[in-house]
């Protein structure tokens, strides 16, 4: 009799157990409350190893995070998450308690129900039915590792996070030879769309200095309002690209525009706006950078007009092409949901952005329709098949055969 994943005991290999205890916890960015702790003892009992590191730098709070392996040869098959999540927003806005973690009408309720801590339950009880079918690593045909990389600052300035753990990891030597996020990157079902990059993101300030003066007189003055409306025509109105075969073309989008004037007869004496640009494979931070220079020079070039632009880059694009991490989870996907999904690079960005820079990354988690939202819900359906997707996935990279009794 062939064993399949449907039929192991769920009794103690629960995902939706898993992940409403871990809801309970509103460990909202910077806070643990205790997510990383109940991980950390759930992954002990499969014979992990677990290291639950805290870091902290100046200006910012201290984050837990924990990397756990179990195994100690290669390769090293990786999954990633976050257990932080966003505030939950008015508690009116919901209609129950955002950290009961409670099931309706087969729905699993909750602040990260779909951002992400179900993904991160999905994957450790996927791991508890490989080991329960195939044992421990050391006695897979083809030995290897399996480890989690959970950090508690996704959601907030990803500083003390994943990016930290990683260079921890490095100076261990510790090396990840493959790895998928469990970001919410459906969007209408369980499925239909795979990460394999992500644009980059980069945020503008762009301030113009003025002079200062009477608006019935304005050769006196010198409106700094005027010259900031012509350089942000100049770069809203010509695309920055047509986009490519993996991606889509850049935006620019304007977030905020302030002159600090509430008065109607001054002309204020400085302007500022900001800004975002989502970039994809064409550019780098530095060619954007770049660009911006000579497009705000261009427009101004017969002004003296003093100007000042500052830019702060979250993340670089970047693209795993479609190979062997993208096959092994389309066809686990196919296998489980009937579904092939679209390979996308589309949304915002994710710690993937940190990991691409040490082994193939791939995201593939939930479906996102409710994530950040009051009564944030999953199926719970959905999350049982994503445990069996990932397990699919875990036996297809070691080649596991099936086993009988």
């Amino acid at each position: 009799m062939i064993r399949t994943m449907n039929n192991l005991n769920y009794e103690t290999n629960n995902p939706i157990k898993l992940a409403q205890d871990l809801i309970k916890l509103p460990s909202v960015t910077p806070l643990d409350e205790g997510a990383i702790e109940l991980l950390s003892s759930v992954l002990k009992t499969l014979g992990f190893v677990c290291h639950i590191k805290k870091f902290s730098s100046p200006n910012t709070d201290e984050v837990t995070n924990l990397y756990a392996r179990l195994g100690d040869q290669n390769p090293n098959f990786c999954f990633a998450g976050h257990t932080d999540v966003v505030p939950s927003g008015p508690s009116e806005s919901w209609d129950s308690d955002p950290f009961s973690g409670h099931i309706s009408d087969g729905n699993l309720y909750g602040r990260g129900a779909a951002d992400m801590k179900s993904a991160i339950a999905a994957f450790v009880c996927a791991v508890g039915s490989i080991t329960e079918l195939y044992g421990p690593p050391s006695k897979w045909e083809f030995p290897g590792s399996i480890s989690l990389l959970i950090t508690g600052d996704e959601e907030g300035p990803a500083i003390n996070g994943t990016r930290k753990l990683l260079e921890w990891l490095e100076k261990k030597e510790e090396v990840i030879s493959t790895c998928i996020v469990g970001e919410p990157t459906n969007e209408s079902v369980l499925g239909d769309m795979v990460k394999i990059g992500r644009r980059g993101s980069l945020n503008g300030t762009l301030k113009v200095n003025g002079i200062q003066g009477h608006t019935a007189y304005p050769h006196l003055a010198q409106n700094p309002v005027h010259h900031l409306i012509y350089i942000l025509q100049s770069l809203i109105y010509e695309p920055l690209d047509q986009g490519t075969e993996h991606f889509q073309a850049s935006t620019f989008q304007i977030s905020n525009i302030d002159v600090g004037n509430r008065a109607t007869n001054v002309i204020p004496a400085s302007a500022i706006a900001h800004f975002n640009i989502r970039f994809n494979d064409l550019h780098t931070s530095e060619s954007i950078r770049k660009l911006l220079v000579k497009r705000i020079t261009a427009t101004i070039d017969e002004e003296k007009v003093d100007y000042e632009l500052d830019i702060h880059v979250s993340g670089e694009c970047f693209l795993t092409p479609p190979g062997t991490l993208s096959n092994i989870l389309i066809s686990s996907i196919e296998e489980v949901t009937g579904k092939t999904p679209t390979l996308s690079t589309t949304g915002g960005t994710s710690d993937a952005r940190f990991i691409k820079n040490y082994c193939p990354v791939a995201e593939f988690g939930l479906v996102g329709k409710t994530m950040h939202k009051a009564n944030e819900n999953v199926l719970c359906s959905d999350v049982d098949a994503l445990s069996r997707i990932y397990f699919s996935v875990i036996k297809k990279y070691f080649q596991f055969e099936d086993s009988s009794d």
